[in-house]
């Protein structure tokens, strides 16, 4: 599928955002790197401008309110009920913690739950597409968690147990990919598609449905060439995983360069994240591709 930018940033902001929130709201950060007065603020604002970057995507912004009312059916509804939640949530537990000097753990653990189930919901909107096999698989919304919690763990102030998590994310996100690149060629063909491979028909394409190119092969049929995909895969790979695993470990020796560490830890893992996310756009066969031979 054709990646669209607001989506990608909407999708990598708004996950790093609310696993800040995550371990924000456990209270389980280091207050001396990481200050509360400082690091809520930059968790709202990093969250808040992910789901400000998501209307940008809609064809009429202006209604953007009515993705509020459907959420009895729809994921990407309950997607933004949540999110509102969360961050209602997570500023009177803020609010608690910064003015009133006052941590209630029950506050804390529901703020840290509605933050996972925001994460949660937006994985599922892609999940519970079966015209996308790479994307209809259980593992996406694990892949979506750990994106969230893994990138923001640098806050928790201790360096092995943030290259652990940026080793599991790796290999993970390793696992998603090699699964993924057999879905759509075990799930889909043109029988599937047309529903015509019913007692074992043998369906194939006599003719192209046009010859010239139209809105759906622009947006959901984008081929990038396997030799570029197998570069960025690996460029995204060492830049969310391994280098952030390496700067965690040398970071807790580091002394008063820490915190600059740790910063400069964050903003590799998020462009390798911004590079995975791309992919997880791009390279996400549609079944109406089949129809175009493509």
């Amino acid at each position: 599928m054709k990646p669209a930018t607001s989506l990608i940033i909407f999708t990598v902001l708004s996950g790093f955002g609310f696993g800040l929130l995550f371990w924000l709201n456990l209270n389980l950060h280091s207050h001396v790197n990481f200050p509360n007065r400082i690091s809520f603020p930059i968790a709202f604002l990093i969250s808040i401008l992910g789901l400000i970057s998501s209307s940008f995507h809609l064809g009429n912004p202006q209604r953007a309110l009515l993705a509020f009312t459907q959420w009895r059916s729809s994921w990407l509804s309950r997607e933004a009920v949540l999110a509102v939640a969360t961050l209602a949530i997570s500023f009177i537990n803020a609010v608690l913690i910064e003015i009133y000097g006052v941590y209630l753990d029950w506050i804390g653990f529901v703020a840290s739950s509605f933050c996972l189930l925001t994460i949660f919901s937006t994985a599922m909107i892609y999940t519970q597409m079966k015209t996308v096999p790479r994307w209809n698989m259980k593992i996406t919304p694990i892949l979506f968690l750990l994106y969230g919690i893994v990138g923001s763990s640098i806050i928790l102030n201790v360096g092995l147990l943030s290259a652990t998590f940026f080793i599991i994310l790796g290999s993970v996100q390793i696992f998603t990919w090699k699964i993924g690149d057999e879905q759509f060629k075990k799930l889909s063909t043109i029988g599937t598609a047309t529903g015509l491979s019913k007692n074992n028909n043998i369906v194939r394409m006599l003719e192209p449905p046009h010859t010239g190119t139209n809105y759906l092969m622009k947006e959901m049929v984008h081929i990038v060439a396997q030799k570029y995909i197998h570069k960025l895969r690996w460029i995204s790979l060492i830049l969310l995983s391994l280098i952030p695993a390496f700067l965690s470990l040398i970071a807790s020796t580091s002394g008063n360069k820490y915190l600059l560490l740790l910063l400069v830890t964050a903003a590799i893992n998020l462009v390798g994240t911004l590079i995975s996310r791309w992919l997880f756009f791009s390279e996400a066969e549609h079944v109406v591709g089949l129809y175009y031979d493509r």
